[in-house]
């Protein structure tokens, strides 16, 4: 049986808004430039990282044992949220303290993966207090949103943001429940801030079948989309190319081999260009991604502590 919801820990006690800093206008210096990944044919590999008690730099220590280049492409900080601001009714950006933690040790945690050639974008998701990025009250707010996700990508010199949309629970401290309009000015907003950075989509919650409002369809502005449904095949519902599929999704220690085996070669064999994983974790997993590896790009897994 596939988990149908991923597995969340996260800090119970909710901070103050970390916002306050970004609208101080600091911005990131940036880590010194990608240095070239060895060259990997096949399919972009995805792995989500809980940071609440897992490192980023695990996405790093895996290599293919033909020809050195990363097993992952793109790394996912599991995860930032969208809380209630009771002052403006809408939506505001928050980072646990884990994530904050990611965030102001960038120098430690994120760049040494970007300079390996490997993407970090960060993950949004709901936090039970009602809103969610299918409610915004107003165009206006979707759009202050929108510049709070572009700002900490700029501030932090991260790659792109990741649209989960659960655990929102609509309705709560007095929320509207979903509507047709908010994440189409979202994602129109972000793409407008970030047009080169990444915009994923966690195939899950209303806002992921919401994305086509007054004439405008935000599908394209989408770079990725995913299933996410751990050890299924779920095609995506939405009209992106094969190359920016997955399919096939895996939690690493949680799949079986032989499960995440099969969904890597049938990635393969049906032309589909994504693979995500989730929760690596700081263990040497090799066998576990070894099974993957092998599919995708013909080669074993190497773990480097």
């Amino acid at each position: 049986m596939f988990t149908p919801v991923r597995r969340r820990i996260r800090t119970a006690a909710l901070a103050l808004s970390t916002m306050a800093a970004l609208a101080l206008g600091a911005t990131a210096t940036s880590g010194a430039a990608a240095a070239p990944a060895a060259a990997k044919q096949g399919p972009t590999s995805v792995a989500y990282v809980e940071v609440n008690n897992k490192s980023m730099l695990n996405v790093g220590k895996y290599t293919l044992t033909n020809g050195g280049a990363n097993v992952f492409d793109i790394a996912v900080i599991f995860a930032a949220n969208i809380n209630y601001d009771a002052g403006t009714k809408a939506g505001t950006l928050y980072f646990n303290p884990n994530v904050q933690s990611v965030l102001d040790n960038a120098a430690t945690q994120i760049r040494p993966l970007q300079q390996k050639g490997i993407k970090v974008v960060l993950s949004v998701l709901g936090n039970h207090q009602g809103s969610g990025f299918a409610n915004f009250p107003s165009q206006q707010a979707a759009s202050t949103f929108a510049k709070q996700l572009s700002d900490t990508v700029t501030k932090y010199g991260l790659d792109g943001i990741d649209f989960d949309d659960e655990y929102a629970d609509y309705g709560n401290n007095g929320t509207a429940q979903p509507n047709a309009s908010s994440f189409v000015y979202l994602v129109s907003a972000l793409r407008a801030n970030m047009p080169a950075k990444i915009i994923s989509l966690y195939n899950i919650g209303p806002a992921a079948s919401r994305l086509s409002y007054g004439g405008v369809d935000v599908t394209s502005k989408f770079d990725y989309a995913w299933n996410p449904y751990y050890g299924s095949w779920q095609v995506p519902g939405i009209a992106l190319p094969k190359s920016k599929l997955s399919p096939a999704a895996v939690q690493i220690g949680g799949t079986s081999q032989s499960t995440a085996a099969s969904l890597a070669a049938r990635t393969v064999s049906e032309g589909y260009g994504v693979f995500l994983t989730y929760n690596l974790d700081g263990a040497d997993r090799t066998a576990d991604v070894s099974a993957f590896t092998r599919g995708l790009y013909g080669s074993d897994a190497h773990y480097t502590p």
